[in-house]
């Protein structure tokens, strides 16, 4: 057994399909596309779980007031 279920030689035989389908310049950029896509999108959860750590932050904090 394999990855969930398909063996070693059915993952080449769909390899070699996906190169004969695309071309290996293709296949890069189709990569490159999904890396870049993958990193913005772990960007963006960790901008988001760092505004709403600053927001909880700043409730849970009291605000100073200078009396002038």
């Amino acid at each position: 057994m394999g990855f969930h279920g398909f063996s070693f030689g059915s993952l080449i035989l769909i390899l070699i399909i996906a190169v004969l389908l695309f071309g290996t310049k293709r296949l890069r950029s189709m990569g490159e596309d999904i890396g870049a896509a993958l990193k913005g999108f772990r960007k963006g959860l960790q901008g988001e779980e760092n505004n709403t750590v600053a927001a909880k932050k700043e409730t849970e904090e009291p605000t100073k007031k200078t009396d002038v």
